[in-house]
Formats: structure tokens, C-alpha cells, sequence
């Protein structure tokens, strides 16, 4: 309790720690974007095999791979990564970007990933301006919702493993009114499931495709249970707007036709974000404006 109130009278030293924790989260980020999805294939890879009762002959060496090894290295010579190569941001420009041991490129969405996880987190501390409850599951949200983000982009896919235990935090920190009241945010987790999910089937028996995946619902319920039911038509509202922003964006500069899927989870995650922080601000502007025209 002494460590906190010392960080809460010293503003600039809260930012700091806020913001070198963020750094290393988001290199922790970067190995479970890249480790999940490939940890998730070989379960299922497993699964199929146990199935068909058949033996998986790359069944030794997936099942050592996981989150925690083997160590990071590099993907070309296999040069494991030394402690000092591996500090946020900083080990990339002191390498100039480049395996220290190949010489081999390093991909600079490693440093990105980085660089907007502590950015992000230094941005809640100065919106929360204390050490508290509030500070630590903004961080948590904000955390997981790059997360998801990036491997949504990368596979189109939304892990259970982190949208269900994402939902039931957010139930968890409500339970004391954190952030919505809790029944607000039980509801919210419901009806932020069903809407989208009946969008899911309505289209689909209108046109005999999938517009979406299950993953979008289960996150649309978890930004329900953080933010309550009042939150969801603007995050809906907010991420058709942004997807028809960056999507559009995304088709011109990478020539993409209409007809290849892209992912609405990063849509929902930054609409989600957005209002999570500036909800009730941008609700007051917009009943302002509302009021403004209204009267006119």
C-alpha cells in the first residue's frame, strides 16, 4: 500500500512504470500473436489424429512447443535471442533492424506492436491519472484487445482463449460497479452476444454465406460485460464506421477486391477501445449536436 501511495503522489513516476510495463507486455504480445495460433493448429491437428486413430508424426515436437519454448529466435539461422537483443524497441534500433547473427531482416511490426502496447498503456495511466483497479483492468482490456487485433489480422481468427477469459474478467471487475454496474454488464455480455449473432444468421439465410465469425460475438459480449449494454450501439456504430474507413483504405493501397474476407474483430476491438475511454464524451458531443440541429 506504501509503494502505491508513494506512485500516486508522484504522477511522473505512475507514467513511467506504466509505460515500461506496457513495452514489455507488448513484447510478451508479439510471442503469443505469433505462438498461439500455431499451438491452437496443433491441438486440432492432435484432435484429428486421435480421431482417425492414427499416430501424429510430428506429434514429439508439437508438443513441446508452447508460449514459454522454445526460447525466441530467429526464423532464418535459428540464432537464439540473447537478453539484451530482446528489450523492447531499443534492441531493434540498436540492431538496425537485422539479426545480430545472419543479418537476416527483422520484421518491424516487432517494435510496432511494442511501441503502441506501452504508448497505449502510458495513455491510461494519464486518462486514470492514479494506481487503482480501474488502471490495472484498462490495461488488462487494452492488452488483450491488441492481442486480438493482430491475430485476427494474421489468421482471421478470435481465440476462446482470450475472448471467453476477456468476458468473464470483465463480470469479475463489474461485480464492484468498476466500470458498469454488474447487471448492466450481464446483460450487456447477452445482448452483445445475440445481436451480433442474429446479424450472423440473418445474413446467412439471406445469402448463404458467413458474414462472421463466432469469435466476433464472443468479443462484442466481452466489451458488453466491460462496458455494460448502454456501450453496444456505439461500439457497433463506431466499428462499421472504422471498417468502412480502414477497409477501404486497406482495398486501395493493397489492391484487394471486395470479394476477399477480411476480419471485423480489429474493428471492434479499436470501436470498443474508443468508447471505453470517450464513451460518455462522445455521447455528450452527439446529443449537442443532436440538440444544435434540432433547434434549428
Amino acid at each position: 500500500m506504501e509503494f502505491i501511495t508513494a506512485i500516486n503522489q508522484h504522477p511522473w513516476l505512475l507514467e513511467a512504470l506504466v509505460l515500461l510495463l506496457g513495452l514489455c507486455v507488448g513484447s510478451f504480445l508479439n510471442v503469443l500473436i505469433y505462438r498461439l495460433p500455431v499451438m491452437m493448429e496443433s491441438e486440432f491437428r492432435t484432435e484429428c489424429y486421435l480421431l482417425l486413430e492414427q499416430d501424429n508424426p510430428a506429434d514429439e515436437p508439437e508438443r513441446k512447443f508452447n508460449i514459454a519454448f522454445p526460447n525466441s529466435h530467429c526464423p532464418g539461422c535459428k540464432h537464439e535471442i540473447r537478453a539484451w537483443e530482446n528489450i523492447p524497441v531499443l534492441s531493434w534500433l540498436l540492431l538496425r533492424g537485422r539479426c545480430s547473427n545472419c543479418d537476416s531482416a527483422i520484421s518491424m511490426r516487432y517494435p510496432a506492436v511494442e511501441l503502441a502496447c506501452g504508448l497505449l498503456s502510458l495513455l491510461l495511466a494519464l486518462q486514470f491519472g492514479s494506481a487503482s483497479m480501474g488502471l490495472l483492468g484498462a490495461l488488462l482490456l487494452t492488452w488483450a484487445l491488441i492481442a486480438l487485433t493482430m491475430i485476427d489480422i494474421d489468421h482471421q481468427l478470435l481465440p476462446d482463449n482470450i475472448t471467453l477469459p476477456l468476458l468473464w474478467l470483465g463480470l469479475l471487475f463489474n461485480i464492484g460497479g468498476t466500470y458498469a454496474s454488474l447487471p448492466d454488464a450481464v446483460i450487456g455480455a447477452i445482448a452483445g452476444y445475440l445481436s451480433l449473432w442474429s446479424v450472423y444468421w440473418l445474413f446467412r439465410l439471406l445469402t448463404g454465406k458467413e458474414g462472421m465469425g463466432y469469435g466476433d460475438f464472443k468479443l462484442l459480449a466481452a466489451l458488453g460485460a466491460w462496458l455494460g449494454w448502454q456501450a453496444l450501439p456505439m461500439i457497433i456504430l463506431l466499428s462499421s464506421l472504422v471498417g468502412a474507413v480502414l477497409g477501404g483504405l486497406m482495398m486501395f493501397l493493397q489492391r484487394r477486391g471486395k470479394d476477399i474476407p477480411m476480419p471485423f474483430g480489429p474493428y471492434l476491438a479499436i470501436a470498443g477501445w474508443i468508447a471505453f475511454l470517450w464513451g460518455p464524451e462522445i455521447m455528450a458531443w452527439y446529443w449537442e449536436i443532436a440538440g444544435l440541429q434540432s433547434s434549428t
